[in-house]
């Protein structure tokens, strides 16, 4: 067998010295950024993280709360980490990671006095995500979109509300509530609407139902009601609208589709309905 000649083979052990010099940086890279925190204790860690979330450098302290977190579980500041950590993600706007951090506090703590604040900021959290940056302007009408982390808020309000009737953040959701109540209200009025146009009578006439019985304080109760109205007699249930109408009337007697006592439909072509 012919030998290779003496350079090539001292071409090929530097070529090997280089790869492996460069696998051993990489590993020792990787093994620094794992150990950013190495050897750090817990109460430094801590006192890091409170001075980078009053100087607002959020993205610094829950580098720090994640590291206690991670490497302090049972510490003496591991709780109020883990709450301050969920403040941290809601500072910068990570409502995915903030609530994901509440759920956890609340599953792990769940008697603990703070308790009210994770699921305070669990509800804040669903409501930003629900927002939309032209709200305030009235240029849209947020009814129309897909309201799931609206719907989020408005069940983590009200869990809040029920558990902790005394909590100091109780009065800010019950007002947070009622805007959701209509917002939620509306948007199954606008799905109830483009049922009746379609001709899905028995679907609109479920989504107004919907609308009675779970917010039967919103604004929206009186429309739900002419949407049921509208729906039955579409279903040719003369007598099922006319038991509904009656309701509507005394409770909205000026609804834009009543004419004194008699029932306009928008969709329904050919039927009115007087009480």
């Amino acid at each position: 067998m012919r030998a290779f000649p003496i350079a090539t083979r001292l071409a090929a052990l530097l070529m090997a010295s280089t790869l492996l010099a460069g696998c051993a940086s990489i590993g020792s890279s990787e093994e620094e950024e794992t150990d950013e925190f190495a050897g750090v204790a817990e109460r430094e860690l801590y006192e890091e993280a409170r001075d980078a979330l009053e100087d607002g450098r959020y993205t610094t302290a829950i580098s720090r709360l994640e590291a206690i977190d991670t490497r302090y579980p049972f510490g003496a500041h591991a709780e109020q980490a883990q709450l301050e950590l969920i403040y941290a993600y809601y500072e910068t706007g990570d409502w995915e990671a903030t609530r994901a951090a509440a759920n956890r506090f609340i599953r792990l703590h769940p008697s603990h006095s703070r308790a009210d604040y994770a699921l305070y900021l669990r509800g804040l959290a669903a409501w930003q995500a629900g927002r939309f940056s032209l709200e305030r302007l009235r240029l849209i009408d947020i009814s129309k979109r897909d309201l799931g982390a609206s719907r989020d808020a408005y069940s983590d309000f009200r869990e809040l509300v029920d558990r902790y009737p005394d909590s100091e953040y109780a009065p800010d959701a019950e007002q947070r509530i009622v805007y959701l109540r209509n917002v939620l209200a509306r948007h199954e009025l606008h799905v109830a609407d483009f049922y009746l146009r379609k001709g899905a009578f028995l679907a609109a006439v479920e989504r107004g139902r919907w609308v009675v019985e779970k917010f039967p304080e919103s604004a929206a109760t009186r429309d739900a009601l002419a949407v049921m109205v509208e729906g039955y007699l579409g279903l040719d249930m003369r007598d099922r609208a006319r038991e509904v109408l009656d309701v509507l009337i005394d409770n909205a007697p000026s609804h834009e589709q009543l004419r004194g006592r008699t029932f306009q439909p928008k969709h329904v072509e050919g039927e009115t309905l007087s009480a």
